[in-house]
């Protein structure tokens, strides 16, 4: 089959509730008159789906979301012209998930049991078998692993029979020790009533205060402390995302149906979500693993173009490693992690020397990127190390952090910078004429333009949305979720305005095409984009000095 049409005009990027509360409050406002010829497509982020964490990226599965949208916005959509883009994460799925589910229920007897990773099968030989009850590796095989938290990536499962089974589980997890029910220990311990009253309360005071059942105390009660820590055990719940065994033909009959269904709904382009954490071999990097990564890429690539899908690979690494060119090398579009720094480095230098730069490597190489400034996670840093100076990316990282950024580490290793979270709003200093200038050098950047909602709205930092997540909310700074009013109430302001304006003209201006010729100059603070084909020319003239911009047309 044909890949789908796909457009390089611009790219909405939102989550279903990030306008009105629904999708369909979304597709009202994108069928407004202000809106008209403004975006091409729209990348939904898969809170979209059936998912319970990380506001859409632990998938329970690909069924619509009953509470956020239904089949109708999906083809209203389509009937609107607007194509579309959607996750499909290779790496996990939800504890949630029915496959995970049925482990649980039936443990070895359950057609996934290998579904999933269990620990213990996949490092057999490989090291010694520790207290918990998993094989601890010998550092040999895992020197090179990288591992996202503190600890080895296990989650501890417990089947029927009553045994502890270690599951691999790169990203997050938690048990659940639900409240007991009087009623149930009488029914299922044979206790008398009272004393089932008694140490429910007990137990459920000590649940509230976060304490594990070993550390529960049945003052009063000790004859039933082992019985009842067991039954906290043998019920407990789990909340988590699960990786999957790409080497079980189940993982390959469940890939072949997502990206089926994903086609079902009109998507062109899948966006592939912590894709480079799926192959796995003792001895060999679990992230990035060479060439079991591109091994798996090409057959979900094999995939998915039966389907007239794109596949969007989406990796954070830093430019000296030259991951992205690898990709593009392999064929894929790339995501332009580097744009919204250089950026940034830009306006605070005033010289655009590094920005023409990484925009000169992209037309030569013939790169077919999304490029972007704000989304749903931060600015990204850890891509810029070997492209920008350190000293640069230090400067800019205060820079953002005085105007009330927050920095997160990678994965808490202290002064390994990932990402910046702030609104790209704010970022500039929530400066309107720089908030336009900086849209205009985007949509002038080689590349198809993903536009964050907030962006577009010129929304600020959102501190009480951080203070409400608590611990590790970082990222919700630049996700506030705004009324359909408030939106429209927002098309008033100049920022806006002049954004859709710069929208309109890029998705409408006949030089704007797949075979334009590109090219960009830059004079310390002047920089000069063209765009050119056998129609039309489109020229922006910027200057990052004093944050101006003309267009010019022929």
């Amino acid at each position: 089959m044909e890949k789908k049409k796909m457009s390089i005009g611009t790219m909405l990027n939102a989550y279903p509730d990030s306008i009105g509360g629904r999708l369909s409050d979304i597709v009202s406002l994108l069928k407004e008159e202000e809106f008209k010829d403004v975006f091409r497509s729209f990348y939904i982020l898969p809170s979209v789906f059936n998912t319970d964490l990380d506001r859409g990226f632990s998938l329970i599965d690909y069924e619509i979301s009953e509470t956020l949208a239904d089949r109708k916005d999906i083809a209203d959509l389509q009937e609107m012209k607007i194509d579309l883009l959607m996750d499909f994460i290779l790496n996990h799925i939800s504890v949630l998930s029915h496959q995970f589910q049925d482990i649980i229920a039936k443990g070895d007897d359950s057609k996934y049991r290998d579904f999933f990773i269990d620990w213990n099968r996949f490092w057999q030989g490989c090291g010694e078998m520790g207290e918990e009850g998993y094989i601890i590796p010998d550092q040999k095989y895992i020197k090179d692993m990288f591992f996202r938290k503190p600890g080895l990536p296990i989650l501890m499962v417990r089947f029927p029979d009553g045994r502890e089974v270690p599951y691999w589980n790169t990203f997050y997890q938690e048990v659940i020790y639900n409240p007991i029910d009087p009623f149930k220990l009488v029914k299922e311990l044979n206790m008398q009533y009272g004393t089932a009253v008694k140490i429910a309360e007990i137990v459920n005071e000590a649940l509230k205060e976060k304490k594990k059942p070993e550390e529960i105390e049945l003052t009063g009660f000790e004859r039933y402390t082992e019985e009842v820590r067991e039954y906290l055990q043998a019920n407990r719940s789990y909340l988590g995302q699960m990786d999957v065994n790409i080497k079980s033909p189940l993982v390959w009959e469940y890939y072949r149906e997502t990206l089926k269904k994903l086609s079902d709904y009109g998507v062109a382009i899948v966006r592939l979500d912590a894709f480079a954490y799926a192959p796995k071999e003792p001895g060999s990097r679990n992230f990035l693993n060479d060439p079991g990564t591109w091994d798996l890429l090409d057959k979900i690539n094999d995939i998915a173009s039966t389907l007239g899908l794109t596949l969007l690979p989406e990796i954070h690494a830093s430019y000296g490693e030259k991951t992205y060119k690898l990709l593009a090398d392999k064929g894929y579009m790339v995501y332009d992690f580097f744009l919204p720094g250089l950026l940034i480095d830009a306006f605070i230098r005033k010289d655009g020397t590094y920005l023409k730069k990484w925009a000169d490597e992209v037309i030569e190489n013939n790169i077919l990127t999304v490029n972007m400034l704000g989304c749903h996670d931060g600015i990204p840093l850890l891509d810029l190390k070997g492209l920008l100076p350190d000293e640069d990316i230090q400067r800019m990282i205060d820079t953002v952090v005085a105007r009330g950024g927050y920095v997160k580490d990678l994965h808490g290793a202290k002064n390994v910078y990932y990402q910046v979270n702030a609104t790209y709003y704010s970022a500039l200093g929530e400066s309107d004429k720089t908030m336009e200038t900086a849209r205009a050098i985007q949509l002038f950047m080689p590349g198809k333009p993903q536009i964050w909602y907030l962006d577009l709205f010129a929304g600020k930092n959102d501190y009480e949305a951080m203070a409400r997540a608590g611990v590790g909310g970082h990222k919700e700074i630049n996700r506030s979720n705004l009324s359909l009013d408030e939106a429209k109430a927002r098309l008033d302001s100049d920022v806006v305005k002049k954004q859709l304006e710069l929208l309109r003209f890029r998705n409408t201006c006949p030089a704007f095409s797949m075979d334009a010729k590109i090219s960009v100059e830059c004079e310390g603070h002047k920089m000069i984009i063209t765009w050119t084909n056998a129609q039309a020319t489109a020229r922006l003239i910027a200057d990052l000095e004093d944050a101006s911009y003309v267009i010019e047309t022929e």
